[in-house]
């Protein structure tokens, strides 16, 4: 495939991006339209339940050019399902396009290859697999949602400079126990706008109280996933305020009272972690942000359950005692400053 056919790709994937994070749990989507090596028209999938790429673009089209007469370049296979929104396949056939670009296949199974079909049924020429690396990246965490039945897990801590997540004793106000700056919160509250859910542990919860929320940044606050064995959190917890959706895995109860839900676990079936991340499957939570603490954070390490890795260091800060971080490698890997702190991500 030639560098010009390249090069509409990746406007293509470039539009789709601007849909993140408001189309979640849709996937990123572009379209470029384009006439005798000019592209004629645009479009990507805005919002979550709006217009997608392929419909926008076409909008988007002059009336007074045929698209019988222009190549579609689409960076994820078209929908062949009715959604919220019809067809895409169906839209690109009925308006007679002849010749269409696909950058990477759809995971979903109402899609995964339905669309392709349809297209290439009508007599329409199907060209697929342009810039499909970049394609599959950029929609990471749907492909892993699909194609490994389990959300895209990204792990975060913070610690001082000789490896402490928190002191000990913990100390009463939560104040004086913060490791890292207010640009690296701020990049951690940004993290959890781009996830759908964030985990923690119970002795997090009864540690530090967090609200878990998005207070610092413009986004949406994750839904709240706590592992709670006993039941031994208070129902005065910050984590139950605010009316937000909580997911509560424990080993004594079931069932939903108002925004919160309890999941059991059963020690006798799979893995508890493995019935965590089948229940968030389950529950349609495609990415999800854990935030520890150590033990938990340490479990989805041992395991090798995760795709991305937040390491954030106060270079400044020894505490010489405390609660250890997780033991994870980063060699080789140059950090990034956030303020006076250092960010290593794997």
């Amino acid at each position: 495939m030639g560098l010009k056919e390249e090069g509409f790709m990746h406007l293509a994937l470039e539009l789709a991006l601007k849909g993140w994070p408001e189309v979640a749990p849709n996937p990123l989507v572009g379209c470029v339209i384009v006439k005798n090596g000019e592209v004629l028209a645009s479009g990507y999938h805005r919002r979550f339940g709006e217009a997608h790429a392929e419909v926008n673009a076409i909008t988007a089209l002059p009336d007074s050019v045929s698209p019988n007469d222009c190549e579609l370049y689409v960076s994820l296979e078209p929908c062949a399902h009715h959604g919220k929104t019809p067809p895409c396949a169906e839209l690109i056939i009925k308006k007679g396009f002849k010749k269409v670009y696909i950058a990477s296949g759809d995971p979903n199974p109402l899609v995964n290859g339905k669309g392709t079909a349809l297209l290439k049924a009508a007599g329409i020429e199907v060209i697929s697999g342009i810039l499909e690396t970049q394609a599959r990246e950029l929609n990471r965490r749907f492909y892993t949602f699909h194609e490994k039945k389990r959300p895209y897990i990204s792990l975060k801590w913070a610690e001082s400079a000789d490896g402490f997540i928190s002191r000990l004793p913990v100390p009463e106000s939560r104040e004086d126990n913060l490791i890292s700056g207010p640009e690296a919160l701020a990049f951690a509250h940004r993290l959890r706008a781009e996830h759908m859910g964030i985990l923690v542990g119970k002795n997090t919860v009864l540690a530090d109280n967090p609200s878990l929320t998005t207070r610092l940044v413009k986004g949406n606050s994750p839904v709240k996933i706590m592992l709670d064995s006993r039941l031994e959190v208070p129902k005065s917890a910050n984590i139950f305020a605010h009316g937000a959706k909580t997911l509560v895995f424990n080993a004594l109860k079931e069932g939903q009272e108002g925004e919160v839900k309890f999941i059991r676990l059963h020690p006798e079936r799979q893995d508890p972690l493995e019935q965590v991340l089948h229940a968030l499957y389950e529950q349609g939570i495609q990415s999800v942000l854990v935030e520890g603490g150590s033990s938990v954070l340490q479990s989805f390490i041992r395991r090798e359950l995760f795709d991305t890795v937040y390491r954030i260091v106060n270079p400044r800060l020894k505490l010489q005692n405390g609660v250890k971080a997780p033991a994870f490698l980063m060699e080789n890997k140059q950090p990034q400053h956030l303020g006076d702190d250092l960010l290593y991500s794997a």
